[in-house]
Parts: C-alpha cells; sequence; structure tokens
C-alpha cells in the first residue's frame, strides 16, 4: 500500500523532468554493540531489511552458518520521530529453511543471505550470495527463494546461469560478489543484482575507474528472468590507509523499488583504515535503456546503461554521524508531517571495532508549484482508493 502511494505521487512529481524532486534528511541514527545476544544466539550481520505490514520490520542476517550460529532472520521494531532515532527491540529470531524442511547447519557454510522483501502475498523474498570454493563438493550457488514468515520453504526464482560460480578467475560470478541486492516493485516484479562486476563483464571497481553489474528482473509467476539491465558503478571516491591490510572496494549492496521502474540504490564503498563513504542515488530504467540478458559480457559492448542520478553522497562522518558498513534500505514510517522515511542498516560483520547501525532519513519534497499540486492530488487520489479497498 505505501509503496504504491509514494510510487503514484513521484510519478506525478517526476513528470516533465529528469531530475528527483525530492531531497533527503537524516533524522538520526542509533546502533546495537557487537555481541549482543538475543535467545543465546550473537545478533549481527544485518544485510537487508524491509518493513512489514504492522509496521514492524523483517532483518536477515549474512551468518552464513560456521560462524555464529544457524542461518536466520528476525522481526525488529524500530522507535525514531522527526527529531531523533530511539532505539531497536529484537522481538524473534527465526531459522531459514532448506527445501527438504531442514535449517542450514549451524557448523558449515553454505548459504550467504544478504537480502530480504515482503512478497505481495505476505511471504517473504530472500536471496543468498551462495559460497566459492575451490572444492565442487563445498560450493553452492547463489539463488533467490520465497520462504514463509517462519521460515518455510515455498519457492526458488530460476536466476540466469551467468551469476553462477565457475572457477572465480575467468567467468562466472566472484567470490562474496554476487546476490546483495534485492526489491519488489509494485507490479510484484523481483528485482536482484550482483554487487560488483562478473568477471566476464570487466574488472571490479577501483580508485581509477568504475565497474558495471546486471539488475534482473524476474516474473514473480513464471520465477523466470523477464529482462536484465547494466548499473554502472562509479570509482571508489577513497584509498585506504598506508599499510592497510586489503585495498578499498565499491559495491551495490541493495535497491528499493518506488515504482516499476525506478528505484532507490545504495552504493557503499569502504576503505581500510579509513571508513566507509555511501552514496543513495536514484535509479531508473528508462525507455532507452538496453535489456542485455542476451550479452555474454557487457566488457566492450554498446548498450544504453540505467540512469543514474545522486540524491546524497555521506562521507565516512556525516552529520555527526560514522558511518558503518550500510547494507540495507527499507521503506520507514511516515512522519506526523505526512513525510515518508527510509531506514538504513549496517553489517557489523561480527566485528568488535563495528555495531549494527540503523539510520532514519527523511523523504522531503521539493517541487515547482505546479508539480506540487500534482504531488498532493496524487496522494489523495491513491489515500482515497486504499481507503474504498478496505470496505
Amino acid at each position: 500500500m505505501n509503496k504504491l502511494i509514494l510510487a503514484a505521487a513521484l510519478a506525478a512529481l517526476s513528470a516533465g523532468t529528469q531530475a528527483a524532486d525530492f531531497s533527503l534528511r537524516v533524522i538520526g541514527a542509533t546502533s546495537l554493540p557487537t555481541g549482543t545476544l538475543f535467545q543465546g544466539v550473537e545478533f549481527g550481520g544485518i544485510s537487508g531489511i524491509d518493513r512489514a505490514a504492522d509496521g514492524s520490520y523483517w532483518a536477515i542476517s549474512d551468518d552464513r552458518g560456521g560462524e555464529r550460529g544457524t542461518p536466520r532472520f528476525y522481526n525488529l521494531s524500530l522507535d525514531y520521530d522527526a527529531s531523533g532515532f530511539n532505539g531497536v527491540t529484537i522481538n524473534r529470531q527465526i531459522n531459514m529453511q532448506r527445501p527438504d524442511g531442514s535449517t542450514f547447519p549451524a557448523n558449515a557454510r553454505t548459504v550467504d543471505p544478504e537480502g530480504i522483501r515482503v512478497a505481495p502475498n505476505g511471504n517473504l523474498y530472500w536471496s543468498s550470495e551462495g559460497n566459492w570454493s575451490a572444492n565442487p563438493s563445498a560450493r553452492y550457488q547463489p539463488f533467490v527463494r520465497e520462504m514463509t514468515t517462519e521460515g518455510v520453504f515455498v519457492r526458488e526464482f530460476a536466476t540466469p546461469a551467468m551469476y553462477d560460480y565457475v572457477d572465480n578467475s575467468t567467468t562466472g560470478g566472484r567470490s562474496n560478489k554476487l546476490f546483495e541486492a534485492l526489491t519488489v516493485a509494485p507490479d510484484g516484479t523481483v528485482f536482484v543484482a550482483n554487487e560488483d562486476a562478473l568477471i566476464q563483464d570487466g574488472n571490479i571497481t577501483t580508485l581509477g575507474s568504475g565497474s558495471v553489474v546486471r539488475v534482473t528482473a524476474l516474473d514473480p509467476v513464471t520465477g523466470s528472468a523477464r529482462g536484465q539491465y547494466a548499473y554502472e558503478l562509479p570509482p571508489i571516491p577513497v584509498d585506504a590507509a598506508p599499510g592497510a591490510p586489503f585495498g578499498p572496494d565499491n559495491g551495490l549492496p541493495e535497491l528499493l523499488a518506488i515504482s516499476d521502474t525506478q528505484f532507490i540504490a545504495i552504493e557503499r564503498a569502504f576503505a581500510s583504515g579509513v571508513g566507509n563513504t555511501i552514496r543513495i542515488t536514484l535509479a531508473e530504467i528508462t525507455a532507452d535503456t538496453t535489456d542485455v540478458s542476451s550479452f555474454a559480457s557487457l566488457a566492450g559492448a554498446q548498450y544504453t546503461a540505467m540512469r543514474r542520478e545522486l540524491l546524497l553522497e555521506m562521507p565516512i562522518t556525516y552529520n555527526g554521524i560514522t558511518l558503518d558498513n550500510i547494507e540495507a534500505v527499507s521503506w520507514g514510517k511516515t512522519l506526523d508531517n505526512g513525510h515518508r522515511t527510509l531506514v538504513l542498516a549496517a553489517d557489523n560483520n561480527f566485528s568488535a571495532t563495528q555495531s549494527t547501525q540503523f539510520i532514519a532519513i527523511e523523504l522531503m519534497p521539493v517541487p515547482e508549484p505546479e508539480s506540487y499540486a500534482q504531488f498532493l492530488a496524487g496522494l489523495g487520489l491513491m489515500t482515497l482508493s486504499l481507503r474504498m479497498r478496505r470496505r
């Protein structure tokens, strides 16, 4: 419901213009420290979050098994308003189940949960990056699945084989660089994207050049892919500190649909010894965007990528908030002033030097006078329609 209202309003705002007609204001942040236990299991690794119909949130941990426990997801309550973020409550912990009804093992890496979204039927979609291993018997491919809110397997989508791990060298997916981004459009289409370039599509991002990832549209009825689009990542903005144990990186950890063709995208760059830079962009599949489903490689290919517009760049410390490893975004509540909100969440990597951070952001319309009238009309019509549906 809320997604449809916002999609209609933003469609009215963006009529006849290429620029986003809203701005973003950071409300505040809160965090849970690494080591926080819930039902005897360490809480953390939050890589996906989505708001439920009752106003609570589903959040998924990227614990693969063999780390802190059985792969699992949570139900949370987030307390914030226009003046700040007051706190987080963990309500439930649920284990994901495999197709045979068993839970994923707690003592071995067989899955890498990353994205979670509420399906139109009330179930949950979730994605896994899989696990790369040179040993085929220990290699697990990425996937997108549907489960109930009790973690029971429902089905698996048929994701394109180009994403699968092959040799981690010449073609296919790169280790730990696959299905991070997951979202559901108002028409029910499921979109999934890899975090950084597939091997056959070129190099991953560097300080000097960007890379390209593939955003795939999955049909919610057939479960198969019905379109694929290129999203161009910019170069890494900040270098790692001298002597850092590893170099900097950049990736696309999440998408959030605002219409059937428009998305809020989260770009997360990390420089060891320096910190995280978060970019929030408006991405769009336009009439000119190329369907690259048939492209065996994007390296050197001719195509038109998704439109990308920077909405907000949050450097390492922004508005007094030191940014952590932001990997998740969800629609949040509507504030008393009528403005919608976003919620960001960070994966703490179960590291003592990090925390599970939550950030609330206000969406503020800044339209032209005529567009503002269309914005209000769009909200009014959609609200009236939804009231009539409830009768």
